[in-house]
């Protein structure tokens, strides 16, 4: 491995060190693409409801890593860290006041997973829970 040369080195301590792939970094909030097990846009992250399918890949992926958009409001984002919380998942508030993004949530591990598609444009229906009607009651075990 060869030594860096002194411009190398002086630019390193201007600039920061050297990262792969930095404007993909900005638009995923400080992941890769080839990381992403799931991520929503801000528009989505807005809904008052949590979206299931994020809260099925925190039970599935126990050491993925969650970033949020710290550009949105915090009454948005605490719903995704409570669910966070409760699967003891690791999160992160990304603010990055010079490059704006349009994604609000990503859930990603440490290592390339490469998923096809990791945005969710519906939410998946809930199932509601089914109540004993009148016919259950009359032959109850």
């Amino acid at each position: 491995m060869k030594k860096p040369g002194v411009e190398e080195v002086l630019q390193q301590g201007i600039h920061g060190p050297l990262e792969t792939k930095p404007d993909e970094r900005r638009k995923y909030l400080g992941t890769l693409r080839e990381r992403i097990v799931v991520a929503l846009k801000k528009i989505q992250i807005a809904e008052e409801t949590v979206y299931p399918q994020v809260e099925k890949f925190m039970k599935e992926y126990p050491k993925a890593h969650l970033f949020l958009n710290g550009n949105l409001p915090y009454e948005q984002l605490s719903k995704y860290i409570k669910k966070a919380a409760k699967y003891n998942i690791r999160h992160t508030i990304v603010t990055n006041k010079e490059s704006e993004t349009d994604i609000g949530l990503v859930l990603a591990m440490d290592y390339a997973i490469e998923k096809d598609e990791i945005f969710i444009f519906k939410k998946a229906p809930e199932i509601p829970i089914a109540k004993k009607g009148l016919f259950a009651k009359l032959f109850k075990r």
